[in-house]
């Protein structure tokens, strides 16, 4: 099945399988929604992030997006993340997109304030 376009959420990775999952529960209604996308990890777990550009590319996919599920920008994302990108199009022929991690979008605020709000709400009676 040849797709034009993928979305890759890109978390960490742990060696610890329970932290993976955290991240695949969070994950999961994006990848039950958006068709052509899936999770990898940095480092330390699978999927990698080559290993989804790769079978991608098998498939006929030449243009990808990453969504780094990570709250800020740090080391990882201005120069971890950047190189294996420019590694992996010039090893895969694909084009790579990085944006901003989704901390960044205000969204994200707004659903940790209605955790809390759930939590006040549960302990106060």
């Amino acid at each position: 099945m040849t797709t034009s376009h993928q979305i890759i959420l890109l978390a960490h990775g742990s060696s610890d399988r329970r932290w993976c999952e955290t991240f695949e529960r969070l994950a999961a209604p994006t990848l039950h929604s958006v068709e052509h996308s899936a999770i990898a990890y940095m480092e330390l777990a699978e999927p990698s992030l080559e290993t989804i550009v790769s079978q991608g590319k098998e498939t006929g996919t030449l243009n990808f997006t990453i969504v780094p599920l990570f709250l800020a920008a740090g080391r990882h994302l201005r120069k971890d993340v950047p190189a294996m990108i420019e590694e992996l199009e010039n090893q895969h022929g694909v084009s790579i997109k990085l944006a901003d991690p989704i901390g960044q979008n205000p969204q994200l605020g707004d659903a940790i304030r209605d955790v809390v709000m759930q939590e006040l709400a549960g302990t106060i009676a």
